[in-house]
């Protein structure tokens, strides 16, 4: 089912956290924390709407750590009920498409609750003090293929919060699959 993510809150603050990486190591927000700005990403390996995307999101994920802004992507998914969201499968996941990020692995779903990610791909984009900016979607062309005219909306609010602090007034939420919970 199709979810979309609420609406920006402005200077919402940004949460800190510690979970494993596909690269073996541990990163907390500090770690990730960019001197323009941070992007945490909420994907997953099955979500038809991340696999659509997942490219345009490596594209751009490099393109934001060369202007300063530090970026992490997490998936909190249920690996359990999903199995293709297990971490040995976040591994190949990252290796495949050549994530220059970290993806870490929030098993007990608790990093996802407290930033409370919706869907995926949910993106967080916040400022140089950890103030939330942006939460919106990747690019107007969502699930499609993009095409020349293509907005890429979370690059240029990225770029926009690394040059004034502040994200654009106006965003359009994300929308994908919805965060696949754990039974409580």
């Amino acid at each position: 089912m199709a979810v979309t993510t609420p609406v920006c809150d402005f200077g919402w603050k940004a949460v800190d956290f510690s979970l494993p990486a596909t690269d073996g190591k541990t990163y907390t927000l500090d770690d990730i924390r960019g001197p323009k700005g941070t992007l945490i990403m909420f994907i997953c390996n099955h979500c038809p709407y991340v696999k659509a995307v997942i490219d345009r999101i490596v594209r751009d994920a490099k393109e934001l750590q060369a202007m300063g802004i530090g970026v992490a992507a997490i998936n909190a998914n249920d690996a359990e009920a999903y199995p293709e969201d297990s971490f040995e499968n976040m591994k190949r996941v990252a290796e495949e498409h050549g994530f220059t990020f970290p993806y870490l692995h929030d098993e007990s779903q608790e990093v996802a609750r407290a930033y409370g990610a919706a869907c995926t791909p949910d993106f967080f984009g916040f400022n140089a003090n950890d103030e939330l900016q942006y939460r919106g979607r990747l690019d107007s062309a969502g699930r499609a293929p993009a095409g020349p005219d293509t907005r890429r909306e979370l690059v240029e609010a990225m770029r926009m919060i690394a040059e004034t602090g502040k994200g654009p007034k106006e965003q359009t939420p994300s929308m994908g699959c919805s965060i696949k919970w754990k039974p409580a």
